[in-house]
């Protein structure tokens, strides 16, 4: 009977794992494509959380690597007036025709539904013809400033293609930490993306993003408890995790975070180190430059990106 249980859990876990995917502003300090890629296959990650506007060569790299552009964040600027999409926005999503990448969408600006529900439906209908699923993406300040607000927009749009996500950092920044399953479960028909990464629990809202943005398995705030909610709403989509403005280097911070993964999900296959270790050299140059030693990350500053 043990044995059973055992083979049933583990081809549950093998056909229901969710796809991991760290967000690019994890990986400012590889200045290339191919370096930032490299490091994702190395370290086990699924893909990469993109951005519209350097499409070309980062495809290129992940396929090379076998790895998927999981989604790509697009960002609308609106005003009282209009929520222009521009032609450019067009042509890279034309780019991802045929792919399975999501495309996670926000709404920046001081503006009302009527200005921009038509964008949203007109980046829904692209997303349509692309074969492209668009999700509201919630941005602490933006007009897709929450779930509840995303879930709004959602109504109003209209389109089967369209769903929204739920981000860990931007609803600590804005929301009780005691309102999460209420926030989550509501969300359930229509969710489509996750964001996960460390943080500290108590006066969230009040915090600096360096406590709402840790690498995963720092900082007091139990994520075990919220993939258990999401195992009981039966969410079994793709999970990002949130990098912005961490300071260590790509090869530490990414690390530590794909160990703590494989802790919370009961991954069977090999965890990394969170410490890097001392590496011989040389470093093999086709893959992730070599990882920095303790001694070389402390005086080690990374560029900040605009906003997680």
């Amino acid at each position: 009977m043990k044995i059973i249980l055992t083979i049933t859990l583990l081809l549950t876990h093998a056909l229901f794992a969710r796809s991991f995917f760290a967000f690019d502003n994890g990986l400012t300090d590889l200045k290339s494509p191919e370096k930032q890629a490299a490091l994702l296959a190395e370290l086990g990650y699924d893909g990469l959380v993109g951005r519209v506007g350097n499409h070309a060569r980062m495809l290129k790299a992940l396929d090379q690597r076998g790895l998927k552009l999981g989604a790509t964040y697009l960002v609308l600027n609106a005003n009282a007036t209009s929520c222009p999409v521009p032609d450019k926005v067009v042509s890279e999503l034309k780019a991802l025709k045929g792919r399975e990448t999501k495309v996670w969408l926000a709404v920046n600006g001081r503006s009302t539904d009527e200005i921009v529900v038509p964008s949203i439906r007109k980046v829904c209908d692209l997303g349509a013809e692309l074969g492209l699923e668009v999700v509201l993406y919630p941005h602490t300040n933006f007009h897709t400033d929450t779930v509840a607000s995303c879930l709004r927009l959602l109504r109003q749009v209209e389109r089967k293609n369209l769903g929204v996500s739920f981000n860990l950092c931007h609803f600590l920044k804005q929301s009780d930490p005691a309102d999460l399953e209420k926030t989550i479960r509501a969300a359930a028909p229509h969710l489509k993306l996750v964001s996960i990464n460390g943080a500290d629990t108590g006066d969230t809202r009040a915090m600096g993003w360096d406590r709402l943005i840790r690498p995963l398995g720092e900082g007091s705030f139990e994520v075990s408890q919220m993939l258990k909610l999401l195992d009981e709403i039966g969410y079994r989509g793709p999970v990002g995790l949130q990098c912005y403005a961490i300071k260590q280097p790509a090869t530490v911070h990414l690390a530590k975070s794909m160990d703590a993964w494989r802790r919370l999900t009961g991954d069977s296959q090999a965890t990394v180190p969170a410490k890097v270790p001392e590496l011989p050299l040389p470093w093999p140059s086709d893959i992730a430059p070599r990882p920095r030693l303790p001694s070389e990350a402390a005086s080690t500053t990374r560029s900040r990106p605009a906003s997680p």
